[in-house]
């Protein structure tokens, strides 16, 4: 008995991998609860020690001592308390020794019952209090089973929850697949713990990073911002605390090797490290690598920044439906607005364009200028002549420029060359007309017409 009780304790403790004073203690817990079940002690206190050095089980019923007895099944008199023992008295607790002879069939199946649940419900405490300090760690799970909405992950001892919203989109996930979680939270429900683990969130990206670089673990390089769309792109600045260390040197590793473990664990999510700057203007436009920044403007009352990048970088700052100005926002903290060298020049010319027209034209001459509109070396008059002011214009007289703006026009295009005395005609008929017009005070002569 001595012998068997004591190896059944220790291939309890070694299967559940737990204590074997919590073996022991579950096991006192299941025959007390068997014992009550098999004889009338329903309502009593029972007690049971459990030797496994010497192999012997004892039960005990626990009682009050007092001077009045009220209720006999958890109150003894003093006087019987001390025919038990002699050094009895008011208020102690004695252990009244019920030890049965034999145990039933029932009560054994109980027993048993009882020491399982007792022992899952120790195990599970332990593994709560383990997982409880690492809240907010990664841990390497493996998948057991798989749901439209959620996954099951085995962690160690204790089973996992991965829901729907914190998976990455599109990731193909299997039975048997070993990967990294970030542990999320950690619930204590009525049976057993709950824990819920992610595959999306930023900080699997910092953990990543601790288990593969050591100067992130060491701490000389920091990780100090880090924005992720999960499974497309992650940028993460990085600083050091020490001189003459590259932060960036170092979690690429020789050859990219350490971020290429991180990238493949991610199942090819691109990452992005950039050195962190305490000045904003530095960091905003490290942030918008691969991009180059020809200048950048701080508005730090509106947290705002406006970024001029050349013509040729514009879709590239910008990014893929504007992935990577949206990341470069969420990893400095500033609301980021990009241009373009050439829309900012048009900004400018558009803003100088009428502070220049109002300083060259003066009003004066903008109100006189559509009154000029007859051009005297067109009409090609040599000698001057002084034409009356006319207050306006009859219509018959700007048929005959235009008349005679064709004759001209018509005469250069073709080149003909005019001999002298047809010129002197012309010019005589043009002098003549004009003397007409001069004897004409309200009247006007067509000559065209006449000739």
């Amino acid at each position: 008995m001595k012998t068997e009780l004591r190896t059944a304790i220790t291939q309890l403790s070694a299967e559940r991998k737990l204590p074997k004073e919590v073996v022991l203690a579950a096991l006192e817990s299941a025959l007390a609860s068997a014992y009550k079940k098999s004889g009338s002690a329903l309502e009593q206190d029972v007690l049971v020690k459990v030797d496994p050095d010497i192999g012997e089980i004892n039960f005990y019923i626990q009682k009050v001592i007092v001077e009045s007895v009220t209720n006999p099944n958890h109150e003894i008199s003093i006087n019987e308390a001390r025919n038990l023992r002699a050094t009895a008295q008011l208020g102690d607790v004695i252990n009244i020794e019920c030890t049965p002879k034999n145990i039933g069939r029932i009560a054994v199946q109980a027993a048993k019952q009882v020491v399982l649940q007792r022992l899952r419900e120790a195990e599970h405490r332990i593994v709560y209090e383990e997982f409880t300090d690492r809240e907010g760690n990664v841990v390497s799970g493996t998948i057991q089973f798989i749901e439209p909405k959620r996954i099951y992950v085995r962690l160690n001892r204790i089973e996992a929850i991965l829901p729907l919203s914190e998976q990455i989109p599109n990731e193909h996930y299997y039975r048997g697949q070993r990967l990294k979680f970030y542990i999320l939270e950690m619930v204590q429900r009525d049976k057993e713990p709950q824990i819920i683990v992610s595959r999306s969130h930023p900080n699997l990206i910092r953990g990543l990073f601790e288990l593969e670089i050591p100067e992130v673990h060491n701490g000389i390089v920091e990780l100090k911002a880090i924005a992720r769309e999960a499974r497309h792109r992650t940028k993460v600045a990085v600083a050091t605390t020490q001189e003459n260390v590259d932060p960036v040197g170092c979690c690429l590793g020789p050859r990219g090797i350490r971020l290429q473990s991180i990238i493949n664990e991610l199942n090819g999510e691109k990452i992005d490290v950039i050195q962190w700057h305490a000045d904003p203007g530095v960091f905003i436009s490290n942030a918008l690598s691969p991009a180059q920044v020809a200048s950048i403007k701080i508005d730090e009352g509106r947290n705002t920044s406006t970024v001029v990048v050349p013509d040729k970088q514009l879709s590239l700052a910008i990014g893929k439906e504007g992935q990577n100005a949206r990341l470069a926002a969420k990893l400095t903290g500033w609301r980021i607005d990009i241009k373009s060298v050439s829309a900012i020049e048009s900004e400018r010319a558009v803003i100088q364009e009428p502070e220049t027209a109002a300083e060259v034209i003066p009003p004066e001459v903008t109100e006189r200028e559509p009154l000029e509109a007859e051009p005297a070396e067109e009409i090609g008059v040599e000698e001057s002549v002084e034409f009356p002011s006319i207050p306006e214009a009859p219509p018959e007289k700007t048929e005959e420029k235009q008349i005679r703006f064709a004759e001209d026009i018509l005469t250069g295009a073709l080149k003909v060359e005019i001999p002298d005395k047809l010129k002197s005609g012309i010019k005589g008929k043009r002098k003549e007309k004009v003397i007409k017009y001069k004897k004409q005070d309200d009247h006007f002569i067509d000559d065209a017409r006449e000739e």
